[in-house]
């Protein structure tokens, strides 16, 4: 440890302190993936369906589309691996009173259907439909999707949890 006269104070010079930038927001940044782009990037069916989607649901970017399409391909691989299980397996009661509770709680998967059977069933319009945007939209609340989307940007339409 060493003193070092600052004008009319002292500055402490701690050897073993923490350097600032192992304490930045790089740490605590969440790395998991998000987007898994498509193997075969100019294949002319899937870019002309993404972009009816994107002009559907007012989308910004194909990215948007990857996202919903990688969150459904999760939801689904869980389903299939879990269906190969036994019934009366608790690994998979578990997990799959879990993954069905947490598209209802979406509101993906209507609470009717509570077998990880319907979870196969999903499509990319089912997410989509959730998204505020959308919803605003068929709410009447907006002219268009893309009005939906400004009117969410601009704050003068937010999701509050209560």
């Amino acid at each position: 440890d060493m003193l070092r006269r600052q004008g009319d104070f002292f500055i402490v010079l701690l050897s073993n302190a923490p350097c600032l930038r192992s304490m930045s927001t790089h740490a605590l940044k969440n790395h998991s993936k998000t987007v898994k782009t498509p193997r075969r990037p100019y294949e002319k069916e899937r870019l002309d369906a993404e972009m009816k989607l994107i002009g559907e649901y007012g989308l910004k970017n194909k990215r948007e589309v990857w996202r919903v399409r990688y969150t459904l391909a999760k939801a689904r691989k869980r389903a299939r691996t879990l269906l190969t299980l036994e019934e009366k397996d608790p690994k998979r009661i578990f997990e799959g009173t879990a993954l069905l509770r947490r598209l209802h709680r979406l509101g993906v998967l209507d609470e009717a259907k509570n077998k990880l059977d319907y979870v196969l069933s999903l499509n990319m319009q089912d997410f989509l439909e959730r998204r505020l945007q959308t919803i605003v939209y068929k709410k009447g609340m907006a002219l268009s999707v893309h009005h939906a989307r400004v009117l969410i940007r601009q704050r003068h339409i937010r999701y509050v949890q209560l």
